[in-house]
């Protein structure tokens, strides 16, 4: 149980309610031991009168009475405690439950790319989802029913103890076994429930890329061969989860013999006490319901095994993820107003995961209000600024200023209050466009909403559609084209007004009309604010106040527009390049 250790400062932190809840289980367990004590002595009253054939009758059934009326009485105290037993030890479980997954949801956020590259969405779902409900139950009902039976197996215990040694000691004797056969299960059940487990998240994540990319499976009439391998890994995941059961089923018929044993062992060894005068009748049918009510309890033992077993592969599972380190770690924070200037010094990036130099030894100066133009060919380096300005990565080597201030010494949520980023990949949520737009900026009003989509090129569009800005859209803007989802996300950066912003290719789905126009809005819009545009058009560069040329992560030409023209380098064969396709 060493992953489950995890959990023990939220143990911890609502030990008082759990403290609560062991002392109502105990008193609940107390008020239901009246019973086969009063039924004893019932029956033990019943035979010295009928064997006797004297006493007083009246005496007898006023005994029996209150005996019915206390076992009543004790029997509701019981079921009364029981049900605040579980309003208190069940509801702690949902308060872990939801503080640890926040704390995974929170962990998440803070992780890098990398992480998010190297693992399935699937897999994040299902160890937040499937694995933390493994976990509940352990923190729930499997500590309920723990203490139930421990409070219950100590109470019978000493009671039978008390009333017969020797008939104790014979009907406890399945016990050891008991014990021996559940620690062998145990091993068995935590091995096969890590693989449950496993399989179920690499069946989440399967199925997420599939409904993902429904749009390419269809395309290319994928469909069956899609359908062959769900339910290839549908028969192996129920192949395993059998293995699983096949061993969980071992547990309640074992459980169920050895209490038959020791019913057995009971009524043998307890018929012949009494036969020797050795106890009396009341005191077998005493034991009988004693060892019955031990039934539950020491079923349960197998189930609580099981559950702690699966919640122990679960919680190593999550202890994978919450163990990840945090690699871009909030700064001290900086107490000031971003002017914009930004300064790259001899800065290096090499990606962890794949050990690959995205930029090499690079610096430049963009000064407040300018704006840098990044240019050069597919993994020349260009989104690789974008990333380091944004602290999406931190360079190996070299510094980043802003405002003659480290880029690390500003606080992350500090820093990118300052920017407004449009990625490549354009993301929008299953939200409505109103909705998707708002998420540059909580609470901006219709009008602000509607003139950053005009400086985006797109209201004219959304007024069409039916619902206008109320449209909801589908995962990730599928019900939308490429150079709408392109130009809703620029409406989103531009609506949070930031000092700072980041275009990375944000224009390559639209038509070239359309891209002047944006390119004259995003200018007006700029004014005063630093910007850097990385495109593969010239055309979306060429007013920027200096341009880059990025190959292999290194800074080939520099300069502007028409002094990277003059150079007649890479720069001015790509433009001519680009000028001949668009005349043609």
């Amino acid at each position: 149980m060493r992953a489950l250790q995890y959990l023990n400062k939220y143990l911890k932190k609502y030990f008082l309610k759990l403290l609560l809840g062991i002392i109502i289980t105990v008193i609940s367990r107390v008020f239901s031991l009246f019973a086969p004590r009063l039924i004893g002595e019932s029956l033990t009253a019943i035979e010295n009168y009928l064997s006797n054939h004297q006493g007083d009758l009246a005496a007898l059934k006023s005994l029996l009475l209150n005996n019915i009326f206390i076992i009543i009485g004790a029997t509701l105290l019981s079921g009364f405690f029981t049900f605040l037993m579980r309003q208190t030890i069940i509801n702690v479980s949902r308060y872990i439950e939801f503080d640890l997954k926040n704390e995974i949801y929170s962990h998440y956020q803070r992780l890098t790319q990398r992480f998010y590259k190297n693992n399935r969405t699937g897999d994040l779902m299902s160890r937040i989802s499937e694995d933390v409900s493994k976990v509940r139950m352990y923190v729930g009902p499997a500590i309920m029913y723990s203490i139930n039976t421990a409070t219950l197996f100590i109470c019978v215990i000493t009671l039978m103890f008390n009333i017969a040694p020797k008939l104790s000691v014979y009907t406890l004797i399945p016990l050891p076994l008991l014990s021996i056969t559940i620690y062998k299960l145990s091993k068995v059940i935590n091995a096969r429930s890590t693989i449950v487990q496993e399989m179920l998240s690499k069946l989440s994540s399967y199925t997420q890329e599939i409904f993902s990319g429904m749009s390419v499976v269809k395309s290319y009439g994928l469909e069956s061969n899609t359908h062959e391998k769900f339910n290839a890994m549908a028969q192996k995941a129920r192949g395993i989860n059998m293995n699983l059961v096949e061993v969980q089923a071992w547990f309640f018929p074992l459980m169920i013999l050895l209490i038959g044993l020791s019913n057995l062992i009971v009524i043998f060894t307890g018929g012949r006490q009494y036969m020797d005068g050795s106890i009396e009748i009341g005191v077998l049918a005493e034991f009988i319901i004693y060892i019955n009510m031990l039934t539950w309890p020491v079923a349960v033992v197998g189930w609580v095994t099981s559950v702690v077993q699966q919640a122990e592969a679960s919680q190593k599972r999550i202890n994978a993820f919450l163990n990840e380190s945090v690699e871009i770690l909030n700064g001290p924070g900086v107490d000031l107003s971003i002017r914009g200037e930004i300064i790259f010094k001899n800065v290096t990036l090499i990606y962890p995961d794949t050990q690959i130099k995205a930029l090499d030894n690079i610096s430049f100066v963009i000064k407040k209000g300018e704006s840098l133009g990044i240019i050069g060919k597919v993994g020349s380096g260009k989104s690789s600024v974008l990333n380091l300005i944004n602290r999406l990565y931190d360079p190996q080597y070299g510094k980043i200023l802003l405002d003659n201030h480290d880029i690390k010494t500003f606080k992350l949520d500090q820093l990118r209050g300052f920017i407004g980023n449009v990625t490549q990949n354009a993301f929008l949520f299953s939200e409505s466009i109103e909705d998707n737009i708002k998420f540059g900026k909580q609470g901006a009003s219709d009008q602000e909403i509607i003139e950053a989509s005009k400086k985006a090129d797109i209201h004219s569009s959304i007024k069409k559609f039916r619902h206008g800005y109320k449209t909801l859209l589908g995962e990730r803007g599928l019900t939308l084209s490429g150079g709408q989802i392109q130009r809703l996300s620029i409406a989103r950066a531009l609506i949070k007004d930031p000092e700072i912003l980041l275009f990375d290719d944000c224009l390559s789905a639209v038509d070239t009309d359309t891209e002047e126009k944006i390119l004259k809005n995003l200018s007006e819009f700029c004014q005063g604010k630093t910007s850097v545009i990385v495109s593969h058009r010239i055309s979306s560069v060429k007013d920027a106040d200096q341009i880059i040329v990025l190959d292999r992560g290194k800074i080939i030409e520099n300069g502007t527009h028409q002094k990277l023209l003059d150079i007649k380098g890479f720069y001015f064969d790509l433009f001519n390049k680009q000028q001949t396709e668009k005349d043609i």
